[in-house]
């Protein structure tokens, strides 16, 4: 390993402006052609800003939240629909479901609203007792539950459809084609388009395919790059039969189908592995008994080209039974098995279900087959039931209306069933997501998303870049503009390196900035994963940037950075960290033989989780057990590398 830059508070001036910039809405143009850059330099076009194409500054937002048109919102006492989740996220202040204004920080760039596919507007009708619903016995009996005892009854009509027990005619009449179904997608788009501001607020229109296999979450949120006028030429993709399936295959189908259909693009994001007992990245076969081929690994690579690895429901970056070796590997990790708890979670499971051991394996299949299926980039979302985006933990308003911010929600089990109990603690205050797109259009971010150039945080806005090439140097990073020499040398995340003749090592430029409301930052590290002569995977974290001066041991360990939280307090001071970190690293255990991903987490200082602000604001104490300190974290889309064949 070398390190050319390896620590210290390196000024960025120019992602200081941008960020000044991004805040204020205001869009910058610029150009990479090396013509232009040239000319900038040579003195023939003064302003460094001016005729340049390649994005600026990362827009954030979403792509997973729900409203009360989703199943599992409106059960559990979500009554708000898609205003109030646009209206949220753009910044207003908004009344929650349980009765108590809500507002963020500081607003989104754009968002996707996915509600659920599967009996779309379904439960607005039990609750409202319409003649469809009530003219089927578990309808009625649904309709008094949802008044006497909300929560059982919820339970019992989300079980019986997960086990494809739905009353047939109320499978019929909330199915895609149906009137009601269509008046609810209608409802969708229409309220969209009212809210896509392109250059301020963008609304990309999107579904969640909520494919559950025994418990195991298979589920993929759909987003298009197109409005009504294409979009609103189908329906959304379900997963009971005979109008939907459980497998990704079938999905896919539907999504060229689409294409087909309409000359619109459309991607797809899976999420929550972590909750997959094991069936999220196959190697050998599909949960069907399928044996995973050419066809399913070309059709998975062009379909999802990128992956939810953090949210509500716990982190999917890394576990530290796959990754003894990484100290933060044990972060906001869910280990009792499946969503619904149906089956304990076995350690034979984990290597199919994160997000790092995912893209190892990609690596070997792609060997094998040709094609890399799990060639994806990171994002964050929320997956909150509340129509509220709320991933700030002094800011945290649970996953569901039942777990919006009280006195009692600390104590209050998640879930409970005979394999083991979920507390609501354990709830993760995460994600959002970073895309660097050219400008605030629905067309624009979509196409950042398809081109991966865009990363995760676990909830703070910092800002990261990370390139790869062969020949950065430290007078790269310290130039001031270093997105100019990034785009000019190499390829940004969620790009390719492909050897150069003469070249002996890549290197990687990675630079972040606080978030300016946030925690300073503990450290940046690189990931690498690769595959021997053999076939088989490996995996290391590199240090390559950190704060306050502290130093590697011989095995390349930091030591921490300290910790300044006030539990009693709920406060946290940034008298440690940095407020800007940057490096230029060469990988020098590269083989150019080998297939390799490289990709950058940044860390901030500990700093308090949620559930500190509750026991601070209600006086409550904290549950026995309860994690009350974590270090947030950014992940990047990671930079391929790939021999000649």
């Amino acid at each position: 390993m070398k390190t050319l830059l390896k620590h210290g508070h390196v000024a960025i001036g120019l992602a200081l402006t941008l960020l000044s910039t991004a805040a204020s809405g205001e869009q910058i143009g610029i150009a990479t052609s090396k013509e232009t850059l040239a000319n900038t330099y040579a003195g023939k076009v003064y302003s460094p800003y001016a005729q340049r194409s390649f994005p600026t500054f990362p827009l954030w937002g979403e792509t997973h939240l729900h409203t009360g048109y989703s199943m599992d919102a409106g059960l559990f006492g979500n009554r708000t629909l898609h205003d109030t989740g646009y209206r949220f996220a753009r910044g207003e202040e908004v009344m929650a479901s349980s009765g108590q204004p809500v507002k963020l920080s500081r607003p989104l760039d754009w968002l996707v609203i996915a509600d659920h596919s599967d009996q779309m507007g379904f439960v607005q009708d039990v609750i409202k007792g319409d003649p469809v619903v009530m003219a089927t016995e578990q309808g009625k009996r649904w309709h008094a539950g949802i008044k006497d005892d909300p929560q059982a009854t919820a339970l019992n009509l989300i079980e019986t459809f997960a086990q494809n027990k739905l009353d047939p005619k109320l499978v019929e009449a909330y199915a895609p084609g149906s009137a009601k179904y269509q008046t609810i997608w209608d409802k969708i788009i229409k309220t969209a388009e009212e809210y896509n501001e392109p250059g301020h607020f963008t609304t990309l229109i999107g579904y969640e395919w909520t494919s559950l296999v025994k418990g195991g979450n298979m589920h993929r949120n759909v987003i298009f790059r197109d409005g009504a006028q294409k979009a609103g030429q189908v329906v959304p993709y379900t997963m009971v039969p005979p109008y939907g399936s459980t497998d990704p295959l079938d999905l896919y189908k539907w999504m060229e189908n689409y294409e087909k259909k309409t000359g619109g693009s459309v991607l797809a994001i899976a999420h929550n592995g972590n909750l997959s007992n094991g069936i999220m990245f196959p190697v050998d076969k599909q949960y069907t008994g399928r044996k995973i081929d050419k066809k399913y690994v070309q059709a998975r690579a062009k379909w999802e080209p990128l992956y939810e690895v953090t949210q509500i429901k716990g982190d999917g970056e890394a576990h530290p039974f796959l990754s003894p070796d990484d100290k933060f590997a044990d972060y906001e990790t869910w280990d009792e098995g499946s969503l619904d708890l149906l089956t304990p979670k076995t350690n034979d499971m984990l290597q199919y279900e994160y997000a790092r051991e995912g893209l190892k394996n990609g690596l070997v299949l792609e060997k094998k087959l040709g094609t890399n299926p799990y060639k994806f980039g990171m994002v964050g979302a929320t997956d909150s039931h509340t129509s509220m985006v709320t991933a700030e933990e002094e800011n945290f308003m649970g996953k569901h209306t039942g777990y919006e911010a009280s006195s009692k929600r600390l104590t209050h089990p998640f879930q409970k069933t005979d394999v083991g109990v979920r507390y609501s603690w354990q709830m993760a205050a995460a994600g959002l997501q970073a895309v660097y797109a050219t400008e605030n259009t629905r067309e624009a971010v979509y196409d950042a998303m398809a081109r991966k150039e865009t990363y995760a945080t676990t909830g703070p806005r910092m800002m990261v870049r990370f390139f790869g090439g062969w020949d950065f140097t430290k007078d790269d990073i310290n130039s001031r503009q270093p997105a100019f020499r990034g785009y000019e040398k190499g390829v940004p995340m969620g790009g390719d390196l492909t050897p150069v003749k003469g070249k002996k090592a890549p290197s990687f430029m990675v630079y972040a900035l606080r978030d300016q409301v946030g925690a300073n930052l503990d450290r940046i590290q690189i990931v690498k994963g690769w595959t021997d002569a053999k076939g088989k995977t490996h995996e290391k974290v590199y240090n390559v940037a950190w704060s306050d001066g502290r130093k590697l041991d011989s095995k390349g360990e930091l030591p921490d950075v300290g910790n300044t939280v006030d539990i009693k307090n709920a406060n946290w001071t940034n008298t440690i960290g940095a407020s800007e970190l940057a490096a230029v690293w060469a990988d020098l255990d590269f083989d150019a033989k080998q297939r390799a991903f490289y990709y950058a987490r940044v860390l901030e200082i500990p700093t308090p989780r949620w559930i500190v602000y509750d026991a601070f604001r209600f006086g409550v104490d904290i549950p026995e057990g309860a994690t009350t300190i974590g270090q947030e974290r950014a992940y990047t889309s990671p930079i391929w590398y790939t021999p000649k064949s």
